[in-house]
């Protein structure tokens, strides 16, 4: 097995002193979140806030509820108890303020979702002239600038069929910024790419956490988490067992859960090194 500093780039036992405990108004609100199908339960309870300019990541095991959850703070799934407020307004039930909701919080999805008859361009344009009502040169102007922000400019004229997985994944994070979310949801945004593919969309979202782009990433990457998040949050079963600076979650965790499932991980990153 190798080392955590070698496994979690960025990572160094000395920094753990170093945490930012800065108080902070919260732009994000999860209270106590639940979600059934049947019998199944998927979340049980879960809660957690987000700041303006934080990257919280969330990581656990297939089928901890992590996706559900993300989908249930952008309406997608309606939990059956629990509230989300953005800014202090209730997102959840808000019925015809849902889609000026979904405006302020982008979601990046595993599948890119690009249309496929029209360009990359289009593709980002589109939600600009049919939901936000530009002009088209106004809209082709921001598209543009988007692009750029995620190194596809001159790769605006191509459609979805000539970009490689990560290039059309840039495209649709390209297509979320556009609508000038106040939060960036991502669920698992590289998990359908390859892994020469991964490091391209990871570099953006990298980017964007220097910005000050408030994320929620679901992921399965550990040195994105270690390097980039201010906070991670282990799930499993549909609840949180334990979050904390990335420094705690990954050097110090304090439920045997977190520590075997990181030991698994750094198992695997162990072979793939030797297999590499």
């Amino acid at each position: 097995m190798g080392r955590k500093e070698d496994l979690y780039p960025g990572f160094r036992k000395e920094n753990v002193n170093s945490m930012n405990t800065t108080k902070a108004t919260p732009i994000l609100v999860v209270e106590n979140i639940y979600k059934a199908y049947g019998k199944t339960e998927i979340l049980k309870g879960v809660s957690f806030t987000v700041n303006k300019g934080e990257t919280k990541v969330i990581i656990g095991p297939s089928g901890a509820g992590k996706s559900t959850l993300l989908k249930c703070i952008n309406q997608l799934i309606i939990p059956d108890k629990g509230r989300v407020f953005l800014n202090g307004e209730e997102v959840l039930h808000s019925h015809s303020q849902i889609n000026r909701f979904r405006q302020k919080i982008g979601m990046v999805f595993q599948n890119f979702y690009l249309f496929d008859h029209i360009t990359a361009l289009e593709n980002v344009e589109v939600a600009l002239l049919k939901v936000k009502k530009m002009k088209r040169p106004e809209a082709r102007e921001k598209a543009l600038k988007e692009l750029a922000r995620v190194g596809m400019k001159d790769k605006a004229h191509l459609y979805p069929a000539e970009l490689s997985g990560g290039q059309a994944q840039r495209v649709s994070i390209a297509r979320a910024l556009a609508m000038d979310p106040e939060v960036m949801l991502f669920d698992e945004p590289t998990s359908a790419l390859d892994p020469e593919l991964t490091g391209e969309v990871l570099e953006v979202m990298k980017d964007l956490a220097k910005e000050g782009v408030t994320m929620v990433v679901v992921t399965h990457e550990m040195g994105f988490a270690s390097s980039v998040a201010d906070e991670v949050i282990f799930m499993e079963e549909g609840k949180i067992l334990e979050s904390g600076p990335p420094i705690q979650i990954f050097f110090y965790p304090q439920e045997e859960r977190t520590k075997k499932f990181l030991s698994r991980i750094s198992e695997l990153y162990g072979e793939l090194n030797r297999n590499g």
